[in-house]
């Protein structure tokens, strides 16, 4: 099967189950595609047990899609550059600090509490799972997307500072959570000694060097789009800017995820005030609003789909079930700590620990992170595990975090 037949059955399915939930459930979007694509697996599987085995078609399709190399090869530099683009600057630079420690401090917190929590509750259950691989869990259930949520954030009427501290806190998380799963997968592998010299380097190469060349090719857009003025021409200039800069980052080993974030926030500052008309400015946010919900879709239904290649056994998901609670004390504890911390020397809008803990989804990045691990029983199992934690992230907390704000900011208003 083709690129095209591939991407003609996932597009046609997206627009399918898009329109449906448009039209007869209004849930938000990629809860109502995901919760579609699950759906539509669980009936593949059904009928497999009827002996009508659809599902093996079903199958061989998502064989030839390598979700791992989609997503962090591909989906998630858009997916990024998208988000970053709307996201001011003068907002991010106001609550910096607290972006900075929760997408670092934060992350390696809770990579901790859910490596070791992880690795008591699955020897408790009879599963025995080495510290390194519950650390690899750790690290990559510990990155939040914020693609699920925001959007019901606005629609709820979430504080605009909230906003800002959840996407940008998930923009940069992702990259600090994959310098900490590289290196554990390092370690795990044997191809590098975990120590805090070798870590440290690793970070300053992968983080650092990735925030430098995000400036360097950014502000190298921003010179090309200052003396143009075609919006054909500069929303080209950057696509370049997301491929280009994101291959190569990658290339030399940098974060790709924060050279491509970077990028895009000065080219939707700096570049929006600067070198833009009017008139390229509504087509750059037109192209890049429009190119941000055709690849959620995509992703959305990718995460739907891919129950049909998983080994599923109830005692693994019920594993998954039970380190659910485990991720979300994890997530409080690392947002909570920080957040006292700050408290001590400004101002937070009241119930942003909980507003935070329940609208720190996960999504297709720690799927990806799974899928990548070595193969063996440990990857089946932890990838089981990832998949239930994913599915009620964006299930539960996706269709609850709305009334849970309304109701927060609703009883302040009121008091």
């Amino acid at each position: 099967m083709s690129l095209l037949d591939i991407a003609a059955i996932l597009l046609g399915f997206a627009a399918f189950i898009g329109y449906l939930n448009l039209r007869l459930f209004r849930l938000p979007s990629t809860v109502g595609l995901m919760l579609g694509a699950l759906v539509f697996s669980l009936g593949l599987l059904l009928l497999g047990r009827l002996g009508l085995h659809f599902e093996e078609e079903a199958r061989a399709l998502l064989s030839q899609v390598d979700f791992t190399d989609t997503v962090l090869h591909g989906l998630l530099s858009f997916l990024l550059f998208a988000g970053a683009l709307h996201i001011d600057l003068n907002d991010l630079r106001r609550h910096q600090w607290v972006i900075l420690t929760l997408a670092t401090v934060g992350v390696v917190l809770s990579m901790l509490m859910v490596g070791f929590g992880s690795w008591y509750l699955f020897s408790w259950m009879g599963f025995d799972l080495p510290l390194i691989w519950c650390l690899l869990f750790g690290a990559l259930i510990a990155p939040t997307d914020p693609i699920a949520v925001l959007g019901i954030l606005k629609s709820a009427g979430a504080p605009r500072a909230l906003e800002i501290k959840i996407a940008g806190e998930s923009l940069f998380n992702d990259g600090v959570a994959v310098v900490l799963f590289l290196a554990l997968l390092g370690l795990l592998e044997g191809q590098t000694e975990l120590t805090p010299a070798s870590l440290g380097i690793l970070f300053l190469q992968e983080a650092v060097g990735g925030v430098l060349f995000g400036l360097l090719i950014g502000y190298g857009a921003y010179l090309l789009l200052r003396t143009v003025d075609d919006y054909a021409v500069e929303i080209t200039i950057t696509l370049a800017l997301v491929t280009g800069g994101y291959a190569l980052a990658e290339h030399w080993h940098l974060s790709a995820p924060i050279t491509v974030v970077v990028a895009g926030l000065l080219v939707g500052n700096h570049g929006r005030r600067l070198a833009m008309s009017e008139r390229t400015v509504e087509h750059l946010d037109t192209f890049w609003e429009l190119l941000d919900e055709l690849l959620n879709a995509v992703l959305f239904v990718l995460i739907g789909l891919e129950l049909l290649v998983l080994q599923l056994q109830w005692s693994v998901i019920l594993a998954g079930m039970l380190v659910i609670p485990l991720v979300l004390i994890a997530r409080m504890i690392s947002v909570g700590l920080p957040i006292g911390l700050f408290r001590l020397r400004k101002r937070f809008e009241p119930g942003s620990v909980v507003i935070l803990t329940w609208g720190g989804l996960r999504g297709g990045i720690s799927i990806a992170l799974a899928l990548a691990l070595p193969a063996g029983l440990e990857r089946e199992f932890l990838l089981t595990v990832t998949y239930v934690v994913v599915v009620f992230s964006i299930l539960v907390q996706g269709l609850t975090i709305g009334p849970l704000v309304r109701g927060v900011v609703g009883g302040v208003g009121r008091a």
